[in-house]
């Protein structure tokens, strides 16, 4: 199968210009002006931007979590993702206290294995350091290309790890090549704000923000990269929201340290202003939660100045009826939101058109920074001789309007609901195949494929 793009304008983290591509299988072939070449299909870009793919390393599918699942699974998950221009993600594998890595990564395999419609890889959540788990670090990074190993500061009794655990697994990844991401919030003072509010009979979705100040992430955010540091492992902190815990990252860098940065789309939107809408905001409770305006501009702030380098999702959805589960109770609520399908097109509209970020930006935070910093660089997240034909071209003056009528995420209700956004992800192509075109799914279930990472270098 062989493609001809024609006539776009090609976006990368580093490039701007017209050219063709033409794409052979499922890599790119050439890059050329007025290239003369017969392909079995041709599609004429002119006027749009060609992006890479984006890449969405935090999202979680089929999830486990308060005695339910997140609604989307892999199929509706990833084509959601297709249809909103992201062609990768990397989802969370979380091992169970008390058993073994291998355990959890074939629970998920499970749930993943001949059902993904867009490419995949995965995180290894380690929520119980031991001898045990200490020996499968290194076959999961040489083995099954899992070079990632996230920890919970937070979601104590499930999730969350000790600063013991937190070392000894910093040093045995470093030891192996992988890298240490976190979830970087303070468990413990956060377990005694949620008591607290619920002894007073504070039960709303408010008391879900209110029990998670900004000092809570700063504080383990700042831990967490003094750990890094004493131990010298890559370091990495998911879904990033505030100023504050950015400032500490920022500090950081003056002793030569190099924490990576993720932020995620909704905190760079919206603000706290969701949690003032009674049981509504339930549709916004998320761990850490969303924040003030000034943590908005500190963000974006910190996209330009390179101190945080991704823009995520933490894409977990539920239905409404899920989280009714805590409607008379802000703690039984399960955390999470739909936004997979929202992220490009979002950052694009709000970014680009707003003039908070370049174009370049734009790619290198929503792809190519996500396939450095975890290992899939050069086949992911670039438009290059070589690279993965993941592909999206994306009509730069189409307006559209976010609604839970049209979306494709398996969730009965939208973050954005009724949000007129500029920009509109046209076609998108998976490894050389039309994956999306003018809003059809044109790959089935099973087309997607699990993605080996490298071990961390230098980007």
């Amino acid at each position: 199968m062989s493609l001809l793009i024609k006539n776009g304008r090609i976006i990368t983290a580093a490039d701007d210009y017209v050219a063709d591509i033409f794409i052979e299988n499922d890599k790119i072939s050439t890059i050329g002006t007025n290239l003369d070449i017969k392909a079995d299909q041709v599609i004429d870009a002119k006027n749009k931007f060609v992006i890479p793919g984006g890449i969405d390393p935090h999202v979680h599918l089929d999830m486990p979590f308060m005695g339910t699942y997140s609604s989307d699974n892999y199929e509706t998950g990833t084509s959601a993702a297709l249809f909103g221009g992201t062609t990768m993600v990397i989802d969370f594998v979380l091992q169970t206290q008390g058993k073994s890595l291998y355990s959890a990564l074939n629970e998920w395999k499970g749930r993943s294995d001949g059902n993904a419609v867009g490419d995949y890889s995965f995180h290894m959540a380690v929520t119980d350091f031991n001898e045990e788990t200490k020996s499968e670090i290194k076959d999961m990074i040489e083995k099954e290309g899992i070079t990632s190993f996230k920890t919970f500061m937070a979601y104590k009794g499930a999730l969350m790890i000790d600063d013991k655990q937190m070392v000894g697994l910093m040093n045995e990844v470093k030891k192996q090549g992988g890298m240490v991401t976190t979830h970087a919030t303070n468990g413990d003072m956060i377990d005694y704000l949620v008591a607290k509010h619920k002894s007073e009979g504070k039960l709303s979705p408010l008391y879900h923000y209110l029990s998670q100040p900004e000092i809570t992430e700063s504080e383990a955010s700042n831990r967490f990269a003094d750990m890094a540091h004493h131990t010298g492992v890559p370091a990495y902190i998911v879904h990033m929201t505030s100023e504050n815990a950015l400032n500490h990252i920022r500090d950081a860098a003056k002793r030569n340290q190099k924490v990576f940065v993720e932020t995620c789309i909704q905190y760079l939107v919206l603000d706290a202003s969701v949690y003032d809408k009674g049981f509504e905001s339930a549709k916004w409770v998320m761990s850490p939660p969303i924040r003030e305006k000034k943590d908005q501009a500190g963000l974006w702030a910190g996209i330009n100045q390179g101190s945080v380098q991704v823009v995520a999702t933490d894409h977990c959805p539920f239905m409404l009826e899920q989280k009714k589960m805590g409607e008379k109770d802000f703690s039984k609520i399960p955390n999470g939101s739909p936004a997979i399908e929202n992220r490009m097109e979002l950052l694009f509209s709000e970014g680009v058109l707003k003039n908070k970020i370049s174009l370049n930006k734009f790619v290198e935070v929503s792809s190519t920074n996500a396939a450095k910093i975890f290992g899939m660089y050069p086949q992911k997240g670039t438009i290059a001789v070589g690279s993965d034909a993941d592909i999206v071209i994306l009509d730069p003056n189409e307006k559209h309007t976010i609604s839970a009528k049209t979306h494709h995420m398996n969730c009965d209700y939208s973050s954005y609901e009724g949000w007129e956004i500029t920009g509109k992800c046209k076609t998108i192509i998976l490894r050389g195949k039309v994956a999306v075109d003018n809003n059809k799914l044109l790959v089935e279930k099973g087309y997607g494929k699990f993605i080996k990472r490298n071990k961390f270098s230098l980007v």
